[in-house]
């Protein structure tokens, strides 16, 4: 058991990436703290987008080992020209106020103590265009910035940052892709090098890698899981 004695504390954990993510570190031994907006069995519910109740939720958690930062919502593919204020602010608040209000929430604690592993979920809409909507995208490539920034001050504090960008994932986020025959997933499929759609357990897999001893030389890092996606999007 490669995480026993350490707290993994998991945010979107109610379904998705965050429930697989919750589920291997529980089988690989951690105890976890699974956090979700939604109510759920054995989920801490808490809005992570809401500075007060994190604030809470640090205090009623204490000290953990290992965050990973799941929340996340989608933008429906929208251009500017589509994108109101009260969208834009929506996905703002959810992918990204909410990484900075739990990093300054538990980050604290790890350089106290030495040590911790911060786990950000980007995207490969981070690391180029077409991934996403505009404000999705925007979002994706300011946690792509912040892991690379936050990982720079920290890691002298013995704290490694690290991000996940997924590309195609099959969750209930992207269940409206398999409507109609499936069209659009056959779409998305036929788009990447490695012609299919990955599954939460696949990237939930990477991040107990991540999280492990055997990544504690990495820093700063973002790592693509997109079946090769991003080898003909990325910008630069």
């Amino acid at each position: 058991m490669r995480f026993s004695g350490q707290k993994v504390l998991v945010t979107g954990a109610a379904s998705g990436i965050g429930k697989a993510q919750a589920q291997a570190f529980r089988n690989d031994g951690a105890e976890v703290v699974a956090v979700d907006i939604h109510e759920a069995d054995g989920i801490v519910k808490c809005d992570v987008s809401d500075p007060i109740q994190v604030k809470q939720m640090v205090n009623f958690v204490g000290e953990i080992d290992i965050l990973c930062n799941t929340a996340g919502i989608l933008d429906g593919y929208k251009t500017l020209d589509t994108t109101d204020y009260r969208l834009w602010k929506k996905v703002l608040e959810t992918n990204l106020d909410s990484i900075y209000l739990t990093c300054s929430g538990f980050l604290p604690q790890m350089k106290k103590r030495g040590s911790g592993v911060i786990i950000n979920m980007a995207s490969v809409a981070g690391l180029g265009t077409g991934g996403g909507g505009l404000v999705y995208t925007t979002s994706k490539h300011a946690i792509v910035g912040f892991t690379k920034q936050l990982a720079s001050d920290e890691a002298r504090h013995g704290i490694q940052v690290l991000a996940i960008a997924p590309g195609a994932i099959k969750t209930p986020m992207t269940a409206s892709d398999f409507d109609n025959d499936e069209k659009v997933a056959k779409k998305v499929a036929a788009d990447i090098p490695s012609k299919r759609w990955s599954d939460p357990e696949e990237v939930a897999e990477l991040t107990l890698f991540l999280a492990s001893p055997a990544a504690k030389y990495m820093s700063g890092a973002v790592i693509p899981i997109d079946g090769g996606w991003s080898l003909g999007h990325m910008n630069y």
